[in-house]
C-alpha cells in the first residue's frame, strides 16, 4: 500500500487552489480548476477500477490534499503500475503543486483565519483587523490584487481577504506577544471556551459520546459571497450556488475525517462514501438552516431564496422537493444534536457499488445508528419510535440529493454557468 493513514491524517489542513471563475490569472495559474463552459476539459483526471468502471480520481486526491488540479495524468503512469488506482493516486500526489495564496496568488505557507495564504497577506489581514482600519479605494473598488501589486491598494487587498473566506474572528485582539506558539495555544484556548459555550450543555445532556463529538465537530458558517460586480440573473444565482457548494465540498472532506471510525476505512471506500453521499449532506444542510423560515430556503445566511426566486433561476422543482423534507424535519422538531447525528448517517449510509470492505462500512453504520438510538432513548423518552421516524427520511432525502444533481448536469450541460473543477468531478461521480 503506497498511500498509509498518517500520510492521510498528515494532509488535513491541507487546502485545494480555488481562484475564482471570472479571474484570467486564477485560470492562468491552476488550469484547469475551473471550467467557464461548464464542462470538464479533456485532461479530467480518471482511473479504471478491478471492476472495470470508469471513476474519476480527482476526488481521492481531493480526500488526501484538499487539492483540485495535478500537472501530470494518470495516463502517464508507468505500465507496470496496472489497474491498481492507488498506486497512480500515490503516483499523482507526488506531482501536486504548490498551494497558492487565495488573495494575491504568491506561494501559501499554511492555512490563516480559514484559507491558504501567504504569510504577507495573513500579516496584513491581522494588521487590519487588529487596528480597527478603515481603507478607502481611490478608483472603483476593482483593483486587480496580485503578488506584484498587492501593495497597490488596501482596500481591495481587505476586500479580497474577506472574499475569499477569511474570518475577522481568527484575529486576537490583544496584540499578543510572545510568538506563534503562544498565540496558537492561547487562541486553541479561547476556541474551546466559545465550543463549551456553544455545544458542551446540548452535549452532556445527550449522554452519547459519538453526538457529543459530532457536535464539535461540525463546520463554521460559510456565506454564499455572490459577485457584487455581476448583474442580477439566474446566471448569478447559479453561479452563486455552484460556487458555494464547491467551497462546502472542501469542507465536507476535512468533516468527514472527523467522524470517529471514518478515517480507519481505506483510502478507496473514503472516496467512494463521499462520492456518494455528498450532495445528501449538501442538501441537508440547508434543510436544517431553513427549518425557522415559512417558505425560504437557506442555502447560506446571505442567500435565502423565495418560491418566486427559485422559480426565476430555474429551481422550482428542487425547492418543491425541498419544502418537503423541511416540512418532515419541522414537524418532528429536529434538533442540532439530531442533525449531525442524520448528516454522518447519510454519509455512511452509501449506495456505492465500489465499497471495497462492507463490514467496516456496516460498522460504521452500526456506531452511528446505536449513537442515534441511545441519543432518543436519553432526550425523547414520550416517543420511542422517534430514532425510526428519523430514519425514514432518509429516503427522501437521497431522492431530493439525486434532483439535485441531475438539476445540476442539466445546468452544465447548457454551458451558461461556470463550475469549479471539484463540484464538476463529483457530478460526474454520481451520474
Amino acid at each position: 500500500m503506497f498511500l498509509s493513514r498518517k500520510s492521510i491524517e498528515d494532509q488535513r489542513t491541507e487546502s485545494y487552489v480555488k481562484m475564482e471563475p471570472w479571474s484570467p490569472e486564477g485560470l492562468a495559474d491552476v488550469g484547469s480548476h475551473c471550467s467557464p463552459c461548464g464542462s470538464s476539459d479533456g485532461s479530467s483526471l480518471y482511473s479504471v477500477t478491478m471492476s472495470g468502471r470508469s471513476q474519476p480520481l480527482v476526488s481521492r486526491e481531493l480526500i488526501t490534499n484538499n487539492f483540485s488540479c495535478c500537472h501530470k495524468r494518470y495516463d502517464d503512469c508507468p505500465s507496470g503500475l496496472g489497474g491498481d488506482d492507488l498506486m497512480k493516486c500515490d503516483y499523482v500526489l507526488s506531482s501536486i503543486p504548490k498551494r497558492l495564496c487565495l488573495v494575491c496568488g504568491d506561494s501559501a505557507s499554511g492555512y490563516h483565519y480559514g484559507v491558504a495564504s501567504c504569510e504577507a497577506c495573513k500579516a496584513f489581514f491581522k494588521r487590519t483587523i487588529q487596528g480597527n482600519i478603515d481603507y478607502n479605494c481611490p478608483a472603483m473598488n476593482e483593483c486587480e490584487i496580485t503578488k506584484r501589486r498587492r501593495k497597490s491598494c488596501q482596500s481591495c487587498r481587505f476586500m479580497k481577504c474577506l472574499k475569499v473566506g477569511m474570518m475577522k474572528e481568527g484575529v486576537r485582539l490583544d496584540r499578543v506577544r510572545g510568538g506563534r506558539q503562544k498565540y496558537k495555544r492561547r487562541f486553541v484556548e479561547d476556541s474551546a471556551v466559545y465550543l463549551n459555550s456553544q455545544y458542551c450543555q446540548p452535549a452532556k445532556k445527550s449522554g452519547n459520546k459519538i453526538v457529543s463529538h459530532l457536535l464539535l465537530v461540525e463546520p463554521d458558517k460559510i456565506f454564499a459571497m455572490p459577485d457584487p460586480t455581476a448583474p442580477e440573473s439566474d446566471v448569478k444565482v447559479l453561479t452563486t450556488l455552484c460556487d458555494l457548494a464547491d467551497r462546502e465540498l472542501v469542507v465536507i472532506i476535512g468533516w468527514a475525517k472527523h467522524i470517529p471510525g471514518f478515517s480507519t476505512l481505506s483510502l478507496g471506500d473514503q472516496m467512494s462514501l463521499l462520492q456518494s453521499a455528498w450532495m445528501e449532506v449538501l442538501i441537508l444542510g440547508v434543510v436544517f438552516r431553513s427549518l425557522p423560515y415559512d417558505e425560504g430556503l437557506v442555502y447560506a445566511d446571505d442567500l435565502i431564496m423565495d418560491r418566486e426566486q427559485c422559480r426565476m433561476a430555474g429551481l422550482l422543482d428542487l425547492y418543491c422537493t425541498l419544502l418537503q423534507l423541511i416540512k418532515k424535519y419541522r414537524k418532528l422538531h429536529l434538533d442540532k444534536e439530531e442533525f449531525v447525528t442524520l448528516k454522518a448517517m447519510a454519509l455512511a449510509n452509501s449506495d456505492s457499488m465500489n465499497i471495497e470492505n462492507v463490514e467496516a462500512i456496516q460498522s460504521l453504520q452500526d456506531v452511528l445508528h446505536e449513537a442515534l438510538q441511545e441519543y432518543e432513548k436519553n432526550q425523547h423518552l414520550e416517543d420511542p419510535h422517534r430514532g425510526g421516524k428519523l430514519l425514514m427520511t432518509l429516503p427522501l432525502l437521497r431522492q431530493t440529493a439525486n434532483k439535485a444533481v441531475q438539476r445540476f448536469c442539466r445546468i452544465k450541460m447548457e454551458g451558461k454557468v461556470a463550475m469549479h473543477k471539484l463540484f464538476l468531478e463529483m457530478l460526474e461521480a454520481k451520474v
